[in-house]
């Protein structure tokens, strides 16, 4: 048995202040654990579903995944900038956030998923439903979220 009590992170990351905050938390974490990092983005592409694979909609998923991927540069940088010395792995996924940050969390075996309260706002949250709750109440392992 080991006495890290933390060796993967799941950085779910959207982009928003709360996920700004929630990667804070994640990299001081790790730097204090030796903790690596799996930083997490999610496409959220359920409303594609039963839609005609036409170039608009492709260009559209694109843009999304393009998007998601500068949200993972953000977490490498923070790192960098901070100048700590963590292993992390960058991932792109496409689904429903709260299912594929735990089939993720379950797949890699994490210790900790570290993630905003909230990154959706208004109309979204309303109708999407918190991921974060959801996450909570899933998980299989600690969850820290940030507020």
């Amino acid at each position: 048995m080991t006495d890290q009590l933390y060796k993967k992170i799941l950085l779910p990351t959207d982009g928003s202040k709360l996920s700004d905050k929630s990667e804070e938390h994640a990299l001081l974490i790790a730097k204090a654990t030796g903790a690596e990092i799996i930083a997490l983005s999610v496409v959220e592409n359920t409303f594609f579903r039963g839609l005609p694979a036409d170039d608009t909609i492709m260009q559209v998923q694109q843009l999304l995944k393009n998007e998601s991927r500068k949200n993972l540069d953000k977490v490498e940088e923070l790192k960098e900038k901070a100048g700590y010395d963590i292993n992390i792995s960058l991932r792109v996924a496409e689904g429903h956030p709260a299912d594929v940050i735990l089939e993720i969390a379950k797949e890699e075996d994490v210790d900790l998923i570290v993630m905003g309260s909230s990154g959706k706002t208004g109309l979204d949250r309303f109708i999407i439903g918190s991921v974060a709750e959801k996450v909570v109440k899933g998980a299989k392992c600690a969850v820290l979220v940030v507020h």
